[in-house]
């Protein structure tokens, strides 16, 4: 074991990835697998026909009780907090005072007094911090370490889930509810980051490895690693924070102004609104995209995107290979005037230019569930 592997981070599932196989990374101060002996594409596969079992124990997991949680949080990001019901879900960012994004994060109210956050692994000690200062004199604000988190996505996912949880098939999307999963207490949103159906399901973490097992031996549920994570949300057209969504970037340029809706865009009130808000009204001067390959090698990240004269026009912030479509997919940023589905650019992968164009995302269909 090298220095660094014995300064990692472990979730409590971490014997159970070695015992299944899982080739264990450092990723966000963890030990996390990459992969199982099935390998990233057949776990990608087998998470688009099937249930895939995700670890994301490692995400930072944060509750906020006050009088009006929803009036204080809206003061750092720039969706309707206080127009959430109680029991519903919604995707945000944490903006900075220049408009770009601090990290993204999913927003649950359990109460009109609690809300309940899930905030990426690398950003969680600097978000809980940066709401500590901006809200702790008039919040509660605490990180849930003591509790891990599961992932189960997957067209098979809620008949996996009815089995184990009264009214899982029912759930809707984007809602949370306290219950339980086979005895055990949870926490479960109807969401995920792949593009299929799913639930996300938080659990003390001494009961964390129990589920998982009991999960993984019911038919058609698979392990799932960070590779096919990756490989599922970009396929899905996702964001990565730091990747695709950073500190200079703007919830605008990165096709994200849905997040903003009426109210805030009226008000304003949040970090760095003077530039958001300009740029809802006269359109950014660059944007996230979706790139395809017109042959079949892949551009990943930092590829340069150039115009079919050899001008560079940004680069490539997501790409890789994707098993759905059998074929090369990447996202990035291009000037506006170059964002229109249909555009012929170049990629320049390994000092060559490859022939590419910009296309309309998500890359394969979101199966979200609609309601019964």
């Amino acid at each position: 074991m090298s220095p660094s592997d014995t300064v990692l981070l472990t979730t409590p599932l971490d014997a159970l990835h070695r015992e299944l196989g899982g080739k264990m990374v450092p990723f966000a101060g963890y030990a996390m697998p990459v992969q199982y002996p099935k390998g990233i594409l057949g776990e990608h596969l087998a998470t688009r026909s099937g249930a895939g079992l995700f670890d994301v124990s490692h995400m930072g997991q944060v509750t906020i009780e006050a009088a009006d949680p929803a009036a204080l949080l809206e003061k750092l990001v720039p969706g309707d907090i206080a127009g959430l019901g109680v029991g519903r879900t919604r995707y945000s960012v944490f903006t900075n005072p220049a408009g770009g994004i601090l990290d993204d994060l999913m927003i649950s109210k359990l109460a009109p007094t609690k809300l309940y956050l899930v905030v990426n692994a690398a950003c969680k000690q600097a978000d809980f911090a940066h709401m500590k200062d901006k809200l702790g004199a008039d919040a509660d604000i605490r990180m849930l370490d003591d509790r891990a988190l599961l992932a189960l996505q997957g067209p098979k996912a809620a008949e996996v889930m009815s089995g184990l949880c009264d009214g899982a098939a029912q759930q809707p999307f984007m809602s949370i509810r306290e219950t339980q999963v086979a005895g055990i207490p949870a926490l479960i949103t109807r969401s995920g980051y792949t593009g299929e159906d799913g639930y996300e399901i938080s659990v003390p973490s001494a009961k964390a490895e129990k589920l998982a097992r009991l999960l993984l031996g019911l038919p058609g549920v698979e392990p799932v690693g960070l590779g096919a994570r990756d490989s599922l949300r970009l396929e899905a057209g996702l964001c990565l924070y730091g990747s695709d969504i950073d500190t200079e970037t703007s919830p605008i340029e990165a096709g994200l102004s849905w997040i903003i809706g009426k109210r805030r865009r009226e008000q304003g009130g949040f970090p760095g609104a003077d530039r958001i808000l300009a740029e809802l009204a006269d359109s950014p001067a660059k944007r996230r995209v979706g790139i395809r390959p017109d042959g079949r090698a892949p551009a990943r990240a930092h590829t340069e995107i150039t115009d079919e004269a050899g001008n560079r026009l940004g680069e490539v912030t997501s790409g890789g290979f994707g098993p759905s479509l059998d074929g090369p997919l990447a996202m990035g940023y291009v000037p506006a005037a170059f964002a229109q589905p249909g555009t012929k650019v170049k990629l320049v992968v390994r000092g060559k230019p490859l022939d590419a164009t910009i296309v309309a995302m998500p890359f394969v269909a979101h199966r979200y569930f609609k309601g019964v």
